[in-house]
């Protein structure tokens, strides 16, 4: 039977745990995390998952100890997969496995490599991302390219939805190439790093809205954030205005001499941008109080409010 020590979290990790078990594949330690009940977790649960399954499930404070991996080591597994574990792996553990240590990325390798790569390419305007299958290295998400699978980014779509399209499509590449894997005739493809991207971690900060930029760059800050997400935000006398859905909108701005601006028209509220277009604001927040359709709370009674 084909061993593997699994890491993983979250939605990918939940699916591709579920597809090496369907393919057979014994699962002798299992890496996780605890799941934070103070995390907006739209996503199931790799630990629950594991009891259920009566597998051996650990959540260490971090997995690259020389007991953890003495550990790995004991259970000579055939591979190692990391499907969306939040830490870094030691070198020492991409030498455990006998036939090598894969990961799931959430992007079309080389792009977006790093952190958060659903939600950078979101903002970047990119109407495609997808799941790649790569052999780990030292450096992250570079090694050699195994197989990917391409998923659309729509205009509209938040970075839940396009979460959710790349888990399905983890679970696409795994179930296609796993008895490649297995049976040891699975190609690769070294990846051109020129041709990729590298980014980095990002906070709730980085939701804060830049209004120098134009209408189509906000709405992709807005989506990228989006709830579960932290969301996107902006500060006006001292109120925090959450904005946490928009469309763009087909009409010109109203305020061409006042632009940025914030306001409400026919029961609706709206954003015009500096480049002569303006967003339709379908969810808006004070202080992280909802602003209901047809009604203006004080704190945004004058209008146009100029956005800074």
């Amino acid at each position: 039977m084909t061993s593997a020590v699994v890491f993983a979290y979250s939605e990918v990790g939940v699916r591709c745990v579920r597809e090496l078990l369907a393919q057979g594949v014994s699962i002798p330690l299992l890496f996780s995390h605890a799941d934070d009940p103070n995390e907006n977790q739209w996503f199931g649960s790799v630990q629950q998952l594991a009891e259920a399954q009566g597998l051996n499930v650990v959540t260490p404070d971090s997995p690259n100890t020389a007991e953890w991996i003495a550990k790995g080591q004991a259970t000579h597994p055939d591979f190692v997969f990391s499907f969306y574990y939040r830490y870094m792996l030691d070198k020492a553990w991409l030498a455990v496995p006998r036939h090598g240590a894969l990961n799931i990325h959430g992007s079309l390798l080389p792009k977006y490599r790093g952190r958060a790569p659903v939600h950078w390419a979101i903002i970047q305007g990119e109407s495609m991302t997808g799941a790649s299958l790569h052999y780990m290295v030292e450096k992250p998400d570079a090694g050699a390219l195994v197989d990917q699978e391409a998923v659309p980014i729509l205009e509209n779509d938040t970075a839940l939805e396009v979460s959710i399209k790349v888990a399905q499509a983890a679970e696409t590449v795994l179930r296609r190439s796993l008895p490649k894997l297995i049976a040891g005739t699975a190609s690769s493809q070294p990846l051109d790093l020129s041709k990729g991207s590298y980014f980095g971690r990002r906070r709730a900060e980085d939701g804060r809205i830049d209004w120098r930029s134009g209408a189509r760059a906000i709405h992709d800050l807005v989506r990228a954030v989006a709830p579960p997400f932290p969301g996107a935000f902006t500060e006006f006398n001292g109120y925090r205005l959450g904005v946490l859905e928009t469309r763009l909108d087909r009409h010109p701005v109203k305020y061409p001499a006042r632009t940025p601006c914030l306001y409400s028209s026919d029961g609706a509220w709206y954003a015009d941008c500096v480049d002569g277009r303006r967003l339709k604001i379908l969810q808006l927040t004070v202080n992280g109080e909802p602003v209901a359709h047809n009604t203006v709370p004080p704190a945004l009674a004058h209008q146009p409010l100029a956005l800074a």
